[in-house]
C-alpha cells in the first residue's frame, strides 16, 4: 500500500519518463506537480528507500520495476475511470480529470479489471490516451502533433496533451474532438501559429501552442 501523495509522485513520474530522452529531474517533478522543490526532494528519498525508484543526479529520477508496476496501475485505474465517467455517468470530457484523480486511489485488488470488462475492455480514454491492460501492455501513444504537420495535410484529432478544463473548453468551442477533421493550411513564420480548417469548416487561426498540444494521426 502507497500512501495517496505517493502514488501521485509515481504516476507523474511515469508520465514524464513518457518523453524518451527527457531527464526526469527534481525540478520538472516540481512542475509537474505544482510542489515545492523541498518537498520533492524528500519524496524522493522516500521512495527510493522503498525501491520504488532510482534517483542519480547525473541520470535523473526513474521507476524500478516495482515503481513501474504501480505506477502503471494507477494509470490504468484513472483513465478508466475517466470512460466510466464520461459514457456512463454523462460527464463531459472538460470534467472528468479531476474526479479520475480521486477515483484512481481506490486500491481494491479486482475493481481495475471488474471497471475493464464493464465497460468492453476500451483501449483508448477519452482524452486519447492508452489505458494499460492487467498485463501492463497497451495501445500505441500517440507523438506526432498539429505544429509537426506539414503545410496543406489532413490528419485526424488522436489525443490531447493538455488535459486542463481551460484547453479542452476551447476545444469544445472550436468543434473538436477526438476523431476530429484538421487541415492545416498555413504556417505562418512570424509566430509560428497556424491556419486550419476543422472538419473543411472555415479557417480559423491558432496559436502554436494549441498545435503542440494536438496529437494527430
Amino acid at each position: 500500500m502507497h500512501t495517496l501523495s505517493e502514488e501521485n509522485y509515481l504516476k507523474a513520474i511515469y508520465r514524464l519518463s513518457q518523453d524518451e530522452g527527457v531527464k526526469i529531474t527534481p525540478t520538472a517533478i516540481a512542475e509537474s506537480l505544482r510542489n515545492n522543490p523541498a518537498s520533492v526532494v524528500d519524496m524522493i528519498r522516500k521512495l527510493t528507500d522503498k525501491q520504488l525508484i532510482a534517483y542519480d543526479k547525473k541520470s535523473g529520477v526513474s521507476l524500478t520495476p516495482q515503481g513501474l508496476k504501480s505506477a502503471v496501475l494507477i494509470v490504468r485505474r484513472h483513465r478508466l475511470w475517466e470512460v466510466f465517467l464520461l459514457e456512463k455517468l454523462g460527464y463531459h470530457w472538460d470534467e472528468i480529470h479531476d474526479i479520475a484523480e480521486e477515483l484512481e486511489h481506490i486500491n481494491d485488488t479486482t475493481l481495475a479489471d471488474r471497471l475493464d470488462k464493464f465497460l468492453g475492455f476500451p483501449e483508448y480514454d477519452p482524452h486519447g490516451d492508452p489505458i494499460p491492460k492487467a498485463n501492463g501492455k497497451m495501445a500505441k501513444a500517440y507523438s506526432v502533433t498539429l505544429a509537426d504537420m506539414k503545410t496543406g495535410t489532413n490528419c485526424r484529432v488522436a489525443a490531447v496533451r493538455d488535459t486542463s478544463s481551460a484547453f479542452l473548453q476551447y476545444l469544445l468551442k472550436l468543434d473538436i474532438g477526438i476523431g476530429t477533421t484538421i487541415t492545416l493550411v498555413e504556417k505562418i513564420s512570424f509566430d509560428n501559429s497556424l491556419v486550419i480548417s476543422i472538419n473543411g469548416a472555415a479557417n480559423t487561426t491558432v496559436s502554436q501552442k494549441f498545435g503542440e498540444n494536438i496529437l494527430v494521426e
